[in-house]
């Protein structure tokens, strides 16, 4: 559930130590210039619709084809966050295909802000007209994991998604 993708965002965005800080942008902070966020291509706000087309047309270029049991997000959270998880067994070369999603999205427009390695694994956060990306590739270990949740990281949707992690925990 979203729950889980919240947790990655929290984990993956928090610095976190062998990284590189690029910019000190918090999940729900942001560090964009225009605030609530204006850009992409349009000059308007990204919509979660948006997001989910980016990140899919960088990943599919790159070489990743959707992985069907990825996680889905609640639908009152659709417009404040996505996740697009990889198929990472079927990549011909699932750390290439990463590489060219992540040069992709910088190359739309998205600034890498920070970028974190360790034990094979690589955690990348990107902003973007007031969303935050975390990529994730995961695809060196026994389980191949490759995942790209973003968020809107304006107030609105930060409290969203709090509300929806703190109904996940009450419910656990």
């Amino acid at each position: 559930m979203a729950a889980a993708a919240g947790v990655v965002l929290l984990v993956a965005g928090c610095g976190g130590e062998g990284g590189s800080d690029k910019g000190g942008a918090s999940v729900t902070g942001g560090t964009s210039a225009g605030g609530s966020g204006s850009g992409g291509s349009g000059g308007g706000k990204l919509d979660g619709a948006a997001v989910t087309k980016e990140i899919e047309a960088a990943a599919t270029g790159a070489g990743f084809a959707q992985d069907a049991s990825g996680e889905d997000v609640a639908p009152e959270l659709k417009d404040c966050m996505v996740t697009w998880t990889a198929d990472a067994e079927k990549a011909a070369d699932p750390v290439k295909s990463y590489a060219g999603t992540i040069t992709a999205l910088t190359g739309g427009g998205w600034k890498e802000l920070r970028s974190n390695e360790m034990n094979g694994s690589v955690i990348k956060s990107l902003e973007k007209s007031g969303w935050t990306l975390q990529a994730s590739n995961h695809a060196q270990g026994p389980v191949k994991l490759v995942m790209f949740v973003a968020a809107d990281s304006g107030p609105e949707c930060a409290a969203k998604i709090a509300a929806d992690n703190e109904k996940a925990r009450q419910s656990s």
